[in-house]
C-alpha cells in the first residue's frame, strides 16, 4: 500500500506510525521549507513537493490529508475523482455546499473516504462503548463530551490570535469534532438540532458549548476549546447517562485518565446492590509485541482500518457520513451564535 501525505505538521506523526506498520509512505508536501527538511530526515526516500497537486499525478493508493483545519474538502474530492483512497484528519468539510460536494463525490469514486477521528477510538472511548453496546446503563439519554486545554492567556492567544492561521481564522464552534464524533459513534445517532454558547462573552474565542438534540430523542452536550483545571492528561472527557446508570470517564491526572466509571443503580438489580466500579483498559501492542503508548490506541486503529479498507475492502472505520455530520455541527453552532444561541436545524444531507 503506497500513500502520500499532505502537509507535515500533524502529517508526519501520521506518516511515522504508518510506516511502523508496514504502509509505505512514498511521498509528501507542504508550503513550508523548513517541514520538507524535517520530513526527509523522517522519511528517507519520500518525495517531497511544495504543492499538494504534484501528488495527484504519483500512483498512490491513498492519501492522507492533514493540511489545515478547514482545508480538507477540495483536496479529499480531487483525490477520490482520481480514484485514491481518502484518509481526512480535523474537519471533513467547511459548510454545506462542501458537504455536499464531498458526499457527491464519494459517491462517484471507486475510491473511499475516511475520517481520521483517533478520539473515536482512544481507550476511554472503547470501554464506554462496551458498557453502551451491552446495555449496562440502558438507553442513552445524556451524553457529554469535553475537548478542552488548560493553557496560559499567552499559549492560548499564540494559538488563536493570528488570523492567517487557520486556528485563529475559524469559527470558536469549528474544532468540535473531538467531542461530536465519539458522541454519534458512541449512539449511533445523528444531531438534528444545534444551539451554541460561549462560556466567556469577554473572550469569545476561548471556548464554546454545543448542546445537540440527537435523532434517537436524547441530548448531548460538547465543550471544547480552552478552560483551566483540566488533568494533565489527553485533554478528553465523556460522559454517558443512561435509563439504569452512567458510564464516564474519569477526570484524573496520569494513566487513570484512560479509565471509566460504571454504575448501575440498585433499582435495576435483582439483589437490590448498587454496581459501581472502575474499569481500566487492556494493554494494546503491535504485531511484534512493541506496547503502544494509550494516547497512539486510537491512531493506530485509524491506520490499521484505513489500510483495511485500501487493500481488503473493508468498510471505513468512521466513514463519510459521520464525518460530514460531525463537522456541520460546528457550522450550525456558528450560525446560532450569530443568531443569539437560537437553535438551529441541521441540513439533510
Amino acid at each position: 500500500m503506497r500513500i502520500g501525505v499532505v502537509g507535515l505538521g500533524m502529517g508526519l506523526y501520521l506518516a511515522s506510525w504508518s510506516r511502523r506498520l508496514g504502509i509505505d509512505v512514498v511521498a509528501g508536501c507542504d508550503r513550508d521549507a523548513q517541514r520538507r527538511t524535517d520530513a526527509a530526515a523522517a522519511l528517507p526516500g519520500a518525495d517531497l513537493h511544495e504543492d499538494w497537486t504534484a501528488l495527484l499525478d504519483l500512483d498512490l493508493d491513498g492519501v492522507v490529508l492533514a493540511n489545515d483545519f478547514d482545508e480538507h474538502a477540495p483536496l479529499a474530492i480531487a483525490f477520490l475523482d482520481r480514484g485514491v483512497h481518502v484518509l481526512s484528519e480535523a474537519a471533513a468539510c467547511a459548510d454545506e455546499d462542501q458537504a455536499k460536494a464531498l458526499l457527491a463525490a464519494e459517491r462517484r469514486s471507486t475510491a473511499t473516504y475516511s475520517f481520521a477521528e483517533n478520539y473515536v477510538f482512544h481507550p476511554h472511548v472503547e470501554l464506554l462503548r462496551a458498557a453502551v453496546d451491552n446495555r449496562e446503563i440502558g438507553r442513552v439519554t445524556l451524553i457529554e463530551a469535553d475537548y478542552l486545554h488548560g493553557m496560559s492567556p499567552e499559549d492560548v492567544a499564540g494559538l488563536i490570535g493570528d488570523p492567517a492561521h487557520w486556528r485563529g481564522r475559524i469559527a470558536p464552534t469549528a474544532y468540535c469534532t473531538h467531542t461530536l464524533s465519539p458522541i454519534l459513534a458512541l449512539t449511533g445517532e445523528q444531531p438534528t438540532e444545534v444551539s451554541a454558547f460561549l462560556v466567556d462573552t469577554t473572550d469569545a474565542r476561548t471556548a464554546a458549548v454545543l448542546v445537540v438534540r440527537l435523532s434517537g430523542g436524547g441530548l448531548a452536550i460538547a465543550r471544547h476549546g480552552f478552560l483551566q483545571g483540566e488533568p494533565d492528561s489527553h485533554w478528553s472527557w465523556v460522559s454517558v447517562r443512561g435509563s439504569e446508570g452512567i458510564a464516564e470517564s474519569l477526570r484524573a491526572p496520569g494513566e487513570r485518565a484512560w479509565s471509566v466509571r460504571v454504575r448501575k443503580e440498585a433499582w435495576t438489580a435483582p439483589d437490590g446492590v448498587v454496581r459501581d466500579e472502575e474499569r481500566a483498559p487492556k494493554a494494546v501492542t503491535l504485531p511484534d509485541g512493541t506496547p503502544v503508548e494509550p494516547k497512539a490506541v486510537g491512531t493506530v486503529r485509524i491506520l490499521e482500518g484505513f489500510r483495511a479498507t485500501v487493500e481488503h475492502g473493508a468498510a471505513p472505520l468512521v466513514p463519510v457520513g459521520p464525518a460530514v455530520a460531525a463537522s456541520l455541527v460546528g457550522v450550525a453552532g456558528a450560525r446560532s451564535l450569530r443568531e443569539g444561541s437560537r437553535p438551529v436545524r441541521m441540513p439533510e444531507l
